[in-house]
C-alpha cells in the first residue's frame, strides 16, 4: 500500500484501525531496533514502542505530510526513547568498565540480548559516548541513516551531525 493511500486510510474513521495495523506491521520492527539500541533492554524498549504508537494514534489527524510517515514515526519514537532514558537517568554515560558490566549483565539475563563478543565490545565502547553521539553513530553505522535524513529528523545541522559521528567514530576506535 502507498504511503499517501496509508495515510488518507489513517484519518478516515472507517479505515483508521487496519490502516494502523499496517503501519505497525510495516514500521514497528524498525522502530522497534532503533529503540532498543538506544534503551538496550527489550522490556524497555516495548513500553518505549508501545507510547510511540500511541503518541502516533493520537496525533496522526495532526501530521501535515511535509515528511515520510517513517520519519514522522522515527522523530517520536527517538522522542520517546530520550525521554525515557532522562526520567530513568539510566545510560546517560557509562564508563567503559560500567558499560561491559552493564552488556555482562544483559547477556546473562535478558534472553532477547544476544551478542558476541566482538559485538559487545563495540557495545561497550558505544555507551561510553554522550548521548546525542551514541544517537548519532547508532543512526549513521547501524541504520545506515543518511546525513540529510538524520537532520530531519533532529532538527540538527549536516555538518554537525558529521561532526558528531566523525568525533565518536575517532572515540569508539581508541576504546577498541
Amino acid at each position: 500500500m502507498a504511503e499517501s493511500l496509508l495515510l488518507e486510510q489513517l484519518r478516515c474513521e472507517e479505515t483508521r484501525r487496519e490502516a494502523f495495523s499496517v503501519l505497525v506491521e510495516r514500521y514497528g520492527e524498525r522502530l522497534y531496533w532503533h529503540i532498543r539500541k538506544l534503551v538496550l533492554l527489550h522490556d524497555d524498549a516495548d513500553d518505549v514502542l508501545q507510547n510511540t504508537f500511541v503518541k502516533a494514534w493520537e496525533n496522526v489527524a495532526k501530521f501535515r505530510g511535509e515528511a515520510q510517515l517513517f520519519t514522522w514515526l522515527f522523530r517520536i519514537a527517538t522522542n520517546e526513547a530520550l525521554t525515557f532514558l532522562h526520567h530513568t537517568r539510566r545510560l546517560q554515560r557509562l564508563s567503559l568498565g560500567d558499560a561491559r558490566q552493564l552488556l555482562d549483565n544483559l547477556r546473562a539475563t535478558d534472553a532477547h540480548f544476544c551478542a558476541t563478543d566482538a559485538q559487545q565490545k563495540l557495545q561497550a565502547a558505544i555507551l561510553t559516548l554522550p548521548e546525542k553521539q551514541r544517537m548519532v553513530f547508532n543512526m549513521r553505522y547501524f541504520d545506515e541513516m543518511p546525513y540529510e535524513q538524520m537532520s530531519d529528523l533532529l532538527g540538527v545541522s549536516v555538518g554537525a551531525l558529521k561532526a558528531s559521528y566523525h568525533i565518536a567514530e575517532k572515540k569508539i576506535k581508541k576504546l577498541l
